[in-house]
């Protein structure tokens, strides 16, 4: 069973009865003198009672109410009708009362769906126009009573649409920022699972191959075979360390993991190497000068250079590879080309050139995949130095 901590929630119940009490104040103050200058207007019909110690103490229960009415919002409401109905049955003059109804019906709106709130209203009208019309109704002017009373009663849908405007805003904004920290969070899974991809797919590509030349010389160059295994265990080791620091995300920050950075191109030299000893032969060509470069570009550079030479081993069989980096002025061009095979269809070389590709626009680049021009694969990306 989990406990949940309900400090948090008392917390923020308080903190909403003490700004609304803060609001009822002025309120109620309002409510109070408008009350004795409701009782002065000489031309209300029929003639109001008098106001004594029971006008105040509806007002008072009305304005009482007032700081509970986000706490719990119908109760509230029905506090306020129920010294609001009675007040009017009494006869008292029509007042600045009905204020606490509209910011109650308000209220209600603004926090419960449509299929509660419009019955609140409904509710709220019937019990306000009962007594309004057992007060005042006069059948020789039936039609023109009527008409007043349609008035009273619809007065309150004002509040009633705005409070359910309000609602719909609010709950609009929630779910689209519940829809970004979704999109979010969906996309650092994909970005977790393309670098796993890549360096899972990268390390066992290399393996297999330096296995395969282990087993092809163990028999007439175990030395030769000892240096296969030797490189398969360096290859395995640091193919765990990259998969334990890209998984290091998530872990709880309050963990005090440090993360290890993110690889860059200043890691291409070790990346060619391990390459290298894995059995296939790559230069490793860099142009122009490099500045300063975001280091999410950097990354993505790299992880296009490990998934193409990691394609390269898997397809292209005995080949030689090329990677080229060229630092523009406005862009960094990166080009792995082989003279192998390639795959078998240009379209799909697993989950690796649709992620390059994914890779390459998140940064804002474009990358190619296709044929080389003289033979063999090529991967070209272009890559901005500045983040748009």
């Amino acid at each position: 069973m989990v406990l949940r901590n309900p400090q948090p929630a008392s917390r923020s119940r308080t903190r909403m009865l003490l700004a609304d009490g803060a609001l009822a104040v002025p309120l109620g103050l309002i409510m109070v003198v408008g009350t004795f200058g409701a009782a002065m207007n000489p031309n209300q019909v029929p003639a109001p009672r008098p106001l004594d110690a029971l006008t105040f103490v509806f007002v008072g229960l009305a304005i009482a109410a007032l700081p509970a009415r986000r706490v719990l919002p119908l109760s509230a409401l029905a506090v306020i009708v129920a010294a609001t109905s009675a007040y009017i049955a009494l006869r008292y003059p029509f007042g600045p009362i009905l204020f606490a109804v509209a910011v109650g019906v308000y209220t209600v709106a603004s926090r419960y769906p449509v299929r509660r709130s419009l019955p609140a209203w409904a509710l709220t009208a019937v019990a306000l126009a009962v007594p309004v019309t057992a007060v005042q109704f006069e059948w020789q002017r039936w039609l023109v009573e009527l008409s007043l009373l349609g008035v009273f009663t619809t007065a309150f849908l004002a509040p009633w649409a705005v409070g359910t405007a309000v609602r719909l805003r609010r709950e609009s904004v929630q779910a689209a920022r519940t829809e970004r920290a979704r999109d979010r969070a969906y996309q650092e899974r994909l970005r977790t699972a393309q670098d796993v991809h890549d360096i899972v797919g990268h390390g066992l590509a290399a393996i297999s191959m330096q296995a395969g030349v282990a087993l092809h010389v163990l028999d007439r160059s175990p030395e030769r075979a000892r240096e296969m295994l030797a490189s398969i265990k360096a290859t395995s080791q640091d193919a765990l360390d990259e998969l334990r620091a890209t998984l290091a995300v998530f872990r709880a920050p309050a963990d005090g993991a440090e993360r290890a950075p993110t690889p860059g191109l200043d890691q291409l030299d070790g990346l060619v190497n391990r390459t290298i000893e894995a059995g296939l032969p790559v230069e490793l060509v860099r142009t122009g000068e490099q500045g300063h470069l975001p280091a999410s570009v950097e990354m993505t550079a790299y992880r296009i250079v490990q998934e193409s030479l990691t394609n390269v081993l898997r397809h292209a069989g005995p080949a030689t590879a090329t990677v080229r980096v060229e630092h523009a002025a406005a862009e960094l061009l990166v080009e792995v080309t082989d003279t192998g095979d390639g795959p078998a269809e240009t379209t799909d070389a697993g989950q690796g050139i649709t992620g390059m590709r994914a890779r390459a626009a998140a940064v804002g680049g474009t990358l190619e995949a296709g044929p080389g021009r003289d033979g063999g694969f090529a991967v070209r990306a272009r890559l901005p130095v500045e983040l748009r």
